[in-house]
């Protein structure tokens, strides 16, 4: 069983070669990634167009393995979250957000996270390893089944954001595969839009992002100095604020036209004064940018407060005001810590904070 290679471990260009090397024609490929990733079948014998002989092949050298679905949980505004094995040791979560106009994936790229940010509670269960591609693109596919996708064919996940438990960019070549496979008209089909990677700044992987893919992107920021964005975000201190929007620059010079999100969870007395709200739109003034201000979701052991409606309304105004869209996130499924930065898992650590030398497979 061990020794058969897990179909979802490759992405397209992956699959193809493996038929290659049986012998079958290179069109194999997309019939068994349409199998799987638009009907949501695993089992060979089912797979109808293939051949028999085929079929028997594929029983004797290969597998479709996923991960397991653990619990669900519904919040009372329709937010689910799913509990995610991923091994032995070790579970993953991923939310699903029904919303009027879309359905949003927030899927994740680490089990834990090791960017230790100050405010997260993701970053407070430590790190283990990064996700696999099958359990990355696994976790869309047993969303899609847990919601009736491939009963139906009704498509209820018309957005994914990369924003989930871990940081993608330091696990960039299983990210870009799985995204590969979000995009694929044989798999998902989902636009480039509708695909989001949230960092918080790993320079180097963003770079290489911008050459690589075309999804959109999402920053992290939280501050707009570096004096306090050490403190909340630590990566900061390897690649400074003046650095990562360099390399902010460089993407968006290769996205023209694209906006770009900046991510800032509101905390009181921290970094949502009126200064602050003036130094982010300063940083900001000469980029495509849209900043997406994030009500602190406390968890336990949290040392932050939420800022106030008036303080969160004053900033939005103030970046408004500077002709930087700002919206304020709606809280959701808050009731079953599925809220922005309370994702936790169930991590064994096995390592814990982000070295600046440590990228992951991002360069």
């Amino acid at each position: 069983m061990t020794d058969k290679t897990n179909l979802l471990e490759l992405d397209p260009e992956g699959l193809t070669t493996f038929f290659s090397e049986l012998g079958e024609k290179p069109y194999r490929a997309t019939q068994v990634i349409k199998w799987i990733y638009q009907q949501g079948v695993t089992d060979f014998s089912r797979m109808t167009n293939l051949s028999k002989v085929l079929r028997e092949k594929l029983t004797n050298t290969a597998r479709i393995s996923l991960p397991k679905i653990v619990t669900e949980q519904v919040s009372e505004d329709g937010t689910r979250k799913w509990l995610i094995r991923v091994d032995r040791q070790n579970c993953i979560e991923t939310v699903f957000i029904p919303e009027n106009d879309r359905g949003t994936l927030c899927i994740s790229s680490q089990v834990g996270c090791p960017l230790d940010c100050d405010f997260c509670a993701t970053a407070k269960q430590g790190f283990s390893r990064n996700l696999g591609l099958h359990e990355i693109i696994g976790q869309v596919w047993l969303a899609n089944e847990a919601l009736g996708h491939f009963r139906t064919g009704e498509r209820l996940i018309s957005n994914i954001v990369l924003m989930g438990m871990g940081e993608p960019l330091l696990n960039y070549d299983n990210v870009l595969s799985a995204i590969r496979l979000m995009l694929s008209d044989h798999a998902f089909g989902l636009s480039r839009k509708r695909v989001t990677l949230s960092t918080a700044g790993v320079v180097p992987g963003l770079k290489k992002l911008a050459r690589d893919s075309d999804v959109s992107l999402a920053i992290s920021l939280h501050a707009a100095h570096d004096e306090l964005r050490d403190k909340l975000v630590p990566i900061n201190r390897s690649y400074p604020i003046v650095t990562l929007m360099d390399a902010i620059r460089i993407f968006a010079e290769h996205h023209e036209g694209d906006t770009i999100t900046f991510e800032y969870v509101m905390l009181e007395d921290v970094n949502d004064s009126i200064e602050d709200a003036r130094k982010l739109a300063k940083l900001l003034q000469d980029l495509p940018a849209k900043v997406n201000l994030i009500p602190f979701n406390p968890f336990p052991g949290a040392e932050y407060k939420r800022s106030t409606l008036e303080s969160i309304n004053r900033f939005r105004e103030i970046l408004m005001n500077a002709g930087i869209i700002t919206i304020t996130r709606k809280t959701r499924g808050g009731d079953i810590d599925a809220a922005c930065g309370q994702l936790a898992g169930q991590v064994v650590t096995r390592a814990h904070k982000f070295q600046g030398n440590q990228v992951g497979n991002a360069v």
